[in-house]
């Protein structure tokens, strides 16, 4: 019977004499207890009839608190031992050069050139005589996606080693990162990395002629290209994972070639020259010495012909102290956007600097408010303005945003445009540089004919 029955039922009937009647209230105190109790018990039955529901996982584990010490280290410690055993799975140099001389030793001729094939069936033969530590390697998929045009059904043993050898390094350097991933949750907070990459410096042989004075600065320098193309919202933290996926690390990592060109070096972020550079420039532009940049110091950056329009607003949306740029953090974020134009997360950094409105597009009054000031310096250099009919014009016509009449940063970013608009409107040398583009290449053209005609 439906308990709701017997509550209806109970209530009807009278149980303290069939002469004496209930008020209304205790009629619904009774009601309600009644109700409280038939509700419990279906409410237990129920419980007790969904045992399955004591089976599934258990997916949150609270961290510990700051004041429980013990758990804490008992994490810590559970952590470096789950890692150690992570990092005894990985081949080590000798089983790799093992794997080299049993692939050397099953290759399947002829050979392409000089590099060395090997079909399916000896692939498999060498994965059983590898050993367990490389049976992940030679899984069908791993084949496949290594298998191109040869006519022989062949990879190359050259770029099946190379697959093993960048799938171990990966393993490696996320195991190194996790170690200084004190929280345990994945990801790199920014005196994590500084920890990690301080540490690494002894490794890298092309940053031996840094002194330790500059350690610091070189460590901030570094630190501040990761957490500004991979932490977009500022959050403090980068996940391990991103750290592995972008290219970053490789060129970090590329420090340990005692033989890199002058040429890789000035164009790698992370080497010793271009630190250098950076710090170096700070320190020019700070004419005051107080490791501060106004606005005034600030305008003498590359070129000196940013506009003031667009210097304001720097100041406006970065973090300042008196009316100057804080720190040399600061400044390398500045630098980084101007540097690198055409990515994502510095489009992101201009863009909020142009949407002056803060409304998340650009319309035809921004833009006329930032290329005014383009019209004013041309004036002062001497050059005729150009119509801001025009440039608005090419400026859409580039962009082609979704919406004619706003260009939100996505449209920027989509149209591939995006350095070259940015540049249009915030720097005189920049927009000159555009609108003699023609001129240039056909000088250039002319310079090259000449030097070959020598």
């Amino acid at each position: 019977m439906d308990w709701k029955e017997i509550l209806r039922r109970r209530i009807a009937t009278p149980n303290n004499g069939p002469n004496k009647k209930k008020s209304e209230q205790e009629l619904k105190d009774e009601e309600m207890d009644l109700f409280t109790k038939y509700y419990s018990e279906w409410k237990g039955g129920r419980k007790n009839t969904n045992e399955f529901y004591k089976t599934i996982p258990r997916f949150y584990y609270r961290l510990p608190a700051e004041d429980e010490v013990l758990l804490q280290k008992l994490r810590e410690e559970s952590r470096a031992v789950f890692l150690q055993r992570k990092s005894r799975e990985l081949l080590d140099n000798e089983e790799l050069q093992n794997l080299w001389f049993l692939l050397d030793k099953h290759q399947t001729p002829p050979m392409i050139g000089e590099e060395a094939m090997i079909n399916y069936e000896n692939f498999l033969k060498v994965g059983e005589k590898a050993g367990p530590k490389c049976k992940q390697f030679f899984a069908a998929k791993v084949f496949a996606k290594l298998l191109h045009t040869d006519s022989y059904g062949r990879i190359s043993i050259m770029q099946f080693f190379n697959y093993v050898m960048r799938k171990v390094w990966l393993h490696q350097t996320r195991i190194g990162l996790s170690l200084y991933d004190v929280a345990g949750q994945g990801y790199l907070r920014e005196s994590d990395l500084e920890n990690y990459i301080l540490e690494l410096i002894p490794t890298l042989p092309q940053l031996d002629g840094l002194e330790k004075s500059f350690y610091s600065f070189y460590v901030c320098t570094a630190v501040r290209k990761f957490f500004f193309f991979l932490d977009p919202l500022r959050t403090g933290k980068i996940k391990i994972q991103d750290i592995l996926a972008c290219s970053f690390l490789d060129d970090l990592l590329e420090l340990r070639d005692e033989e890199l060109s002058k040429e890789s070096q000035e164009t790698n972020w992370f080497s010793a020259p271009s630190a250098l550079r950076v710090y170096g420039q700070y320190l020019n532009l700070d004419k005051d010495h107080n490791g501060m940049l106004s606005k005034e110091e600030l305008s003498r950056y590359g070129t000196a012909t940013m506009t003031n329009v667009f210097l304001d607003r720097v100041f406006q949306e970065c973090l300042t102290y008196d009316g100057e740029m804080v720190d040399y953090k600061t400044y390398l974020d500045f630098v980084l956007a101007l540097e690198n134009r055409k990515e994502p997360a510095a489009l992101q950094y201009i863009f909020k600097l142009l949407d002056i409105e803060n409304k998340g597009y650009l319309n035809v009054f921004s833009l006329n408010y930032f290329f005014r000031a383009i019209q004013e310096l041309m004036k002062i250099h001497g050059q005729d303005p150009v119509s801001f009919q025009d440039v608005k014009d090419e400026i859409f016509d580039m962009v082609k945003p979704k919406d004619p009449l706003k260009i939100s940063l996505q449209d920027l970013i989509n149209s591939n445009q995006g350095d070259t608009v940015t540049t249009i409107l915030i720097d005189l040398n920049g927009f000159w540089t555009y609108e003699n583009r023609e001129a240039l290449v056909a000088n250039d053209n002319e310079n090259s004919a000449d030097l070959d005609d020598t």
